[in-house]
């Protein structure tokens, strides 16, 4: 068969062959498929190609088994030989074995105990070691809590800081250091809530201890001021350096000076000088802004702080009501403020940034501007002098003080020039009542001086030199009243008080000359003058009074160059100097004299007036008594008297009294006669009139006051003896003839006074002279009177057309 198979079906038949027999069984089958795959019968053809492979592998079989029998033959006898070896063998392997496990049971109890200790020793040492890492972290954390009960919360934050960064991340896989770890925050949040409570603590501790912290560092400013002026006056150390208070805690050495020399009598000096944390606990402060620092929250706190700090200042400043009323009103009002800002300064120094120098500088210039306003309110109140002084004196301690930590004072010593107005304000009103007081009790009468240390002790109150009177003999009197001595020692004593505010103002001598110059011309112009003038107005006084007050202003006038002295030997300030003012003490008194002169011609002519209206004339009396009328005499009389007091007066003051009064006289007289109430008048009542009228130019004639030159004063007497010559002597051609002419003999006669006098007597004529027509006299008499009626009419109305 294979000879007749085509040798391409055999070639192929091997090759397929020899890939099975090469090949791992699991991969035949696609082998196998390409059998089926070919021609019809071919697999039967692979299948006897096959067969033959077998047969031939089987032969090659048999061979190899047939090389080897022998071989196989003899190692079974061998082994049949081995094998009686063998189970003799096996026996006692099998007893070995026994023998062996009987004795390894009990090293295997004892190998697993050990295992057993040996793992429990490793589980101990892991633990061991765990615990070794957890050990530090609950000691931290125990450390934590006994911190924050001790509330050493800075403390606690660190720890903290340890416990988040170091030991819990060792162990973070445990429980309880997750739970360690979410409890942190929680706390830290505790610790801000516990430092803010601690700080409005403080802050409200700080508020109730402003007082005493202000009061404590006025106190020792004043005490340094007080040291610095005895080191000056014993040392003359004008190279002082200004003080910088202690408080601060930043004492100069000098400070310590002021208690161990035991310079001046406050006991306070031996005192342990005080700093600002012996009377205020600032450790929550600090605490809180380290706190808020390692939380990373600094801002806020400073925020919170200043923000505080500003709502504090403004309740500090808000005065009491009634702080005007007394001076402890003023010093708790400016201690609190001292001891607000003595507080911020320190926290200036002791912090880093909490506060700054420009917070501080705006947290000032808003306090400065409402303690100026509050300042200028309550101060308007006040009426009492001393009271305003001493508040000068704390506005000067309140600025030193403030001074002395930075802060600029200069506003509140502008603030002083006005308080400055104020207090001179009250001291003229305390001023005026005092001179009110001493012109109420003064008796308006010459000084009697009965010895010599009499007159020195006038003289050494009041400046009074008089040659003439120091030669007269003892009694003897000076012409000035008590009230002159009185006022000027009171206008020394008001320089006195005027000069207690200019000291500590930090003002030159001139300034100080000046401010005292101006106050005291406001004391002689405004109140003293005031007190004059209402003085010289009051009903009761009189004209012997008015007399003594012009004297009296006469001699003040003359002291007025020796209040200049005065003023310079206080200041040191020459009077010469550009700018000196000078005292307007001169024109006061000089008005004043004026006004009671002006008030004695009223009150003289008022006089004279009561005199008038006691004049009872009998205007129909037929003759004359022969005698002047006793109102009048009285009225001469009365005037010669007063006249003797004017000796005292000068010249030209009692001249012109005297011949104000003679033309008043003179007017009242001739409106006597030309009333319009009076309708009738006789020439007897005329001739009574004119002996009256030359009692008048009599007395003008007698020279009641000296000074006068010939008849110049009866010329106040002139208008009535032309008009009483022209009807007594009946005189109407010459008038009439002469009139308008400059050398006529009634040139001082009007018409119109002639004519209302002239019909006065026509009608009284025609009144008690009914059957005078009958006369040929009266007739005739009668028609001269209608005649000059009419040429007198004429001579009117030409007058005024």
């Amino acid at each position: 068969m294979a000879e007749n198979e085509p040798m391409e079906y055999t070639t192929e038949h091997e090759r397929i062959l020899q890939e099975i027999e090469s090949t791992d069984t699991a991969c035949v089958g696609p082998t196998l498929r390409s059998i089926y795959d070919d021609q019809p019968n071919a697999h039967k053809r692979f299948m006897e190609k096959l067969d033959a492979r077998i047969r031939n592998h089987d032969r090659e079989i048999e061979k190899m088994c047939n090389f080897h029998h022998q071989g196989f033959v003899d190692a079974i006898k061998e082994l049949l030989k081995v094998r009686a070896d063998a189970e003799k063998l096996m026996v006692q392997v099998t007893d070995t074995n026994r023998r062996l496990q009987d004795a390894g049971r009990d090293v295997t109890a004892q190998t697993e105990e050990v295992i057993r200790c040996r793992v429990h020793q490793r589980n101990m040492a892991t633990t061991v070691e765990k615990l070794q890492l957890c050990i530090p972290v609950l000691e931290m954390y125990s450390k934590l809590k006994e911190q924050l009960e001790s509330k050493r919360h800075y403390a606690a934050l660190k720890t903290m800081e340890q416990l988040e960064k170091v030991y819990i991340p060792r162990v973070s896989q445990y429980r309880f250091c997750q739970i360690m770890a979410e409890n942190l925050p929680r706390l830290r949040e505790d610790i801000k809530e516990i430092s803010m409570s601690d700080l409005k603590d403080f802050l409200e501790s700080i508020r109730k201890h402003s007082d005493k912290v202000g009061e404590t560092a006025m106190r020792q400013a004043q005490q340094h001021r007080t040291f610095n002026s005895a080191v000056a006056k014993q040392a003359n150390m004008e190279h002082y350096t200004k003080p910088v208070y202690s408080l601060n805690g930043r004492t100069p050495a000098h400070n310590s000076l002021m208690i161990d020399d035991g310079i001046g009598d406050d006991e306070d000096a031996d005192e342990e000088v005080l700093t600002a944390q012996d009377l205020v606990d600032f450790s929550p402060v600090y605490r809180c802004l380290h706190i808020y620092t390692v939380l990373g929250d600094r801002e806020t706190f400073e925020s919170y702080y200043r923000k505080q700090r500003k709502k504090q200042a403004r309740l500090v400043l808000q005065p009491q009501a009634n702080m005007h009323e007394t001076v402890e009103g003023y010093r708790r009002y400016f201690n609190q403020i001292v001891g607000f800002f003595v507080v911020e300064d320190h926290i200036l120094h002791a912090t880093q940034g909490l506060v700054t120098r420009a917070f501080t500088d705006e947290l000032w210039n808003m306090a400065l501007s409402k303690i100026i306003a509050v300042l200028r309110t309550h101060s308007s109140y006040c009426d009492d002098p001393d009271l305003v002084l001493e508040l000068k004196n704390l506005i000067v301690i309140f600025a030193d003080t403030l001074q002395g930590y930075g802060f600029l004072v200069s506003r509140l010593f502008d603030l002083l020039f006005e308080v400055r107005d104020q207090y001179n304000e009250t001291l003229l009103k305390k001023w005026s009542l005092v001179f009110r007081e001493i012109f109420d009790l003064d008796n308006y009468s010459p000084i009697p001086v009965e010895t010599e240390e009499e007159y020195k002790q006038v003289v050494s109150r009041f400046p009074f030199h008089d040659a003439e009177i120091e030669k007269q003999g003892f009694p003897k009197k000076l012409p000035m009243s008590q009230s002159v001595p009185q006022i000027y020692s009171q206008v020394k004593e008001f320089i006195y008080a005027s000069l207690k505010f200019s000291e500590s103002l930090h003002r030159s001598s001139t300034e100080i000359d000046d401010m005292l110059r101006k106050s005291t011309n406001l004391l002689l112009t405004r109140t003293l003058s005031s007190c004059l003038q209402n003085l010289i107005k009051k009903p009761h006084i009189g004209l012997t009074e008015l007399v003594q007050i012009i004297i009296n202003t006469t001699h003040l006038e003359q002291a007025c160059r020796y209040l200049e002295e005065f003023i310079t030997n206080i200041t040191n300030v020459s009077p010469e100097t550009v700018h000196t003012t000078r005292l307007y003490g001169l024109s006061t008194f000089k008005d004043a004299r004026h006004a009671a002169e002006g008030e004695i011609y009223t009150k003289l002519n008022q006089k004279i007036d009561e005199f008038i209206q006691l004049a009872d004339y009998e205007w129909s009396m037929a003759e004359s008594d022969g005698r002047a009328s006793g109102y009048l005499m009285d009225l001469i009389n009365f005037l010669r008297s007063t006249f003797q007091v004017f000796t005292h007066l000068p010249g030209k003051v009692a001249q012109t009294a005297c011949m104000s009064a003679c033309k008043h006289l003179s007017t009242s007289l001739m409106q006597m006669l030309l009333d319009t109430e009076l309708k009738q008048i006789s020439m007897g009542a005329i001739q009574q009139f004119n002996l009256d009228v030359i009692q008048c130019e009599l007395f003008a004639s007698s020279e009641p006051v000296p000074g006068f030159q010939g008849d110049t004063l009866q010329l106040a007497f002139i208008d009535l003896r032309q008009l009483l010559d022209l009807f007594m002597v009946w005189d109407w051609s010459t008038y009439l003839a002469d009139y308008g002419q400059p050398s006529s003999k009634y040139l001082r006669v009007n018409p119109a006074t002639a004519l209302a006098l002239l019909e006065k007597m026509k009608d009284t004529s025609k009144k008690n002279n009914i059957f005078s027509q009958f006369r040929k006299n009266d007739r005739d008499k009668q028609k001269l009177i209608e005649t000059v009626v009419k040429q007198l009419r004429s001579l009117v109305n030409g007058m005024s057309s």
